[in-house]
């Protein structure tokens, strides 16, 4: 018999699911409003009841749950169970991923009206959904595993949603083959925990964590190496493929060619956070290895300055905010290396709602555009849009950070972060997050300013059909446009003097930056102005302005810089060959390997030798066996008379010799 509260929870996750099934399996019955209203009304479901649960653990401070559900399979002493953990931790992530796709699904509704793949498209978001908040609520490594694949595999579904589009078909298959080289890593550092601690409860792990902290392990070579580097390293790899780090992040890009409502499912609230969350929530590991947490922050400096050139050079609207995207979770992984694991949940929030508020902001503009991307081709869109141009330049304002919105806090922690920590690496992350700065401002205000403002440069076609988008868009944009603009101010507090995540995340003394910013805290106003003394405010500054004189002041001045540093241009839109390296190495020298092994190994080793080969052998042999069955009697009397004669020979040469 369930408890109330395993109901409760069972709900939350099992409504989504239940959508989802209705209207993939019945949609011709329920036709396109029964799909979408029965999909909505799950998710809102959700939803309603996260943020109960939040109200529960997180404003009335009840005690956490954490619960077997049921028990799935027992093997070898070891329960695979599905269980749910729900502390600070998980229900901000729950009422995040509800409450974004809740938003996602409602714009859904006018942005895929006229899609012959509806009520499709509603049963993967809504599976969508549901399979995240598996992966956030579980309480261990199996289910973990089961929300870690069940996203990667509904993302191959939406990304490829227009299958008859070659390009989309080649975008899913390049997130699935991407995602499992991360998962591999991801499944082998599950199995050392399995191993080593024979458990894969997550409290069952971290409470007999001290015990593996010096234990090292044999791998190549005879030399040593730290259980909690490789186990770590492992689980970080899978981070790194969901949440699309260097050099794992070729995938996210592409996934542009699923439906706007995906791209900012994806990006925003679901599969690409999913990496940040697991991190944090395996604090408790990653604190034991200094090795694990420098390489972390190598990675994640690498994304967030490498990945912000590339959308600085970006003409698809969509391209830009993806790669956008890459930066700021190159923020968040920094923030994780830096043990500063609060601060990178802080910023995953918030740039969830207003990542999300870009995305079908730029989907509004693109559904108005007849569904041209190309920012060359748009301009002074805000004479016709104003509340998608308003609502895009609040998303836009959080993302550069600009004072008083949500990323303004979020961004500014993290950079402060990354400058009291004392690891080898954080250096080298510090300025790259720096620059990273006036790059993210330059190219989220090279969007805004080339969408929204300057010459209107599409066809007449189009511009005399240029409105507004309907209500069923830009009422989700309006209310995403809210938490953008104020969700900081809520939650800085409580982060770094009130102690938000409790025993939900663990920092060792030595690691722990936050408490050494939250020492100097002395409230909201006073650490906006304290932002004034340090650079990050006036690369924002910086950044936008010099969008403003390129992209409005002096429009033609981009197209004769890029001509003056050819080499440079040239490299970030060729996205510094990351694709073709892939393609060449991988995707061609794996086509090649197999036709060498096919020709080679199959063709004339197994077929020519053992299968064929063996045959022939043993036809040659029978060939000659059956010539001297002849059926004439002189023939058997002579192999009867020399076999006599042999046998003499050996009698007598034994007794000579």
């Amino acid at each position: 018999m369930y408890s109330y509260m395993e109901t409760f929870y069972l709900v939350i996750v099992l409504a989504p699911l239940f959508g989802s099934l209705v209207a993939g399996l019945f949609g011709s019955l329920v036709g396109r409003r029964g799909a979408h209203w029965v999909t909505n009304i799950g998710v809102g479901i959700s939803t309603v009841l996260s943020m109960l649960a939040y109200k529960h653990h997180v404003i009335d401070g009840s005690a956490d749950f954490n619960q077997a559900i049921y028990t799935w399979l027992s093997s070898g002493g070891i329960d695979f169970q599905i269980g749910f953990l729900i502390d600070k931790l998980s229900v901000t992530m729950m009422v995040v991923v509800s409450f974004v796709s809740w938003m996602i699904h409602i714009y859904t509704i006018g942005y895929m009206r006229n899609d012959p793949g509806y009520q499709r498209f509603f049963s993967y978001i809504s599976l969508f959904t549901f399979a995240m908040l598996m992966l956030v609520m579980s309480n261990n490594f199996f289910q973990l595993f089961f929300g870690w694949e069940a996203v990667g595999l509904v993302s191959y579904l939406l990304i490829g949603f227009w299958y008859k589009k070659e390009s989309a078909i080649f975008a899913n298959l390049k997130a699935f083959l991407v995602n499992r080289i991360g998962d591999f890593g991801f499944l082998l550092g599950i199995a050392a925990v399995l191993m080593y601690f024979n458990t894969l409860d997550y409290m069952d792990v971290f409470n007999n964590v001290e015990q593996h902290a010096n234990t090292t392990i044999t791998i190549i070579n005879g030399e040593s190496w730290s259980l909690m580097s490789v186990i770590c390293i492992s689980l970080f790899i899978g981070a790194m493929g969901k949440s699309a780090q260097v050099p794992l992040h070729v995938w996210l890009p592409d996934s542009m060619e699923g439906p706007t409502p995906i791209s900012a499912l994806i990006h925003a609230a679901t599969m690409v956070t999913a990496g940040i969350f697991m991190v944090s929530r395996m604090s408790p590991l990653f604190e034991l290895s200094t090795t694990a947490l420098n390489f972390i922050l190598i990675i994640g400096s690498v994304t967030a300055l490498s990945m912000g050139l590339l959308a600085v050079v970006q003409n698809d609207i969509k391209r830009v905010i993806a790669y956008s995207t890459l930066s700021q979770l190159g923020y968040m992984t920094v923030a994780l290396g830096a043990s500063a694991y609060a601060a990178a949940m802080f910023h995953l929030v918030t740039h969830a709602f207003f990542k999300a508020l870009l995305f079908l902001a730029a989907g509004s503009v693109i559904i108005v555009m007849h569904h041209e991307q190309d920012m060359r081709k748009m301009g002074g869109l805000f004479k016709y849009m104003p509340i998608t141009c308003l609502t895009c330049l609040i998303g836009s304002l959080a993302l550069v950070g600009f004072p008083g919105t949500s990323g303004f806090f979020s961004k500014d922690i993290i950079i402060e972060a990354v400058h009291h920590s004392s690891l080898p690496a954080s250096n080298f992350a510090y300025y790259a997050v720096l620059i990273g700065v006036f790059i993210t401002a330059l190219y989220s205000f090279r969007l805004f300013f080339m969408t929204f403002f300057g010459k209107e440069n599409m066809s007449r076609e189009v511009w005399e059909k240029l409105h507004e988008a309907p209500a069923v868009i830009t009422t989700p944009l309006l209310i995403l446009a809210v938490p953008s603009l104020l969700l900081g101010f809520f939650l800085v507090d409580p982060l770094l003097v009130g102690n938000y995540f409790a025993d939900a995340i663990y920092v060792s003394s030595e690691h722990d930056v936050l408490s050494i910013i939250g020492a100097e805290y002395e409230g909201i106003l006073p650490f906006m102005f304290h932002a004034f003394l340090y650079p990050p405010v006036y690369f924002t500054f910086l950044g936008i302005f010099f969008a403003w004189l390129c992209y409005v002041k002096f429009p033609h001045f981009p197209s004769q810089l890029a001509g003056n540093i050819g080499f440079i241009y040239r490299l970030l839109v060729n996205k510094y060959w990351f694709d073709e390296f892939n393609q060449i190495i991988f995707a061609n020298g794996a086509r090649k390997f197999g036709y060498f092994l096919f020709q080679y190994g199959d063709s004339k080793l197994i077929d020519g030798v053992f299968v064929n080969g063996s045959a022939k052998a043993i036809r040659t042999f029978s060939a000659a066996i059956r010539n001297i069955q002849s059926g004439y009697l002189y023939h058997y009397a002579f192999a009867i008379i020399i076999g006599l004669l042999t046998l003499i020979a050996i009698f007598v040469h034994r007794i000579l010799f």
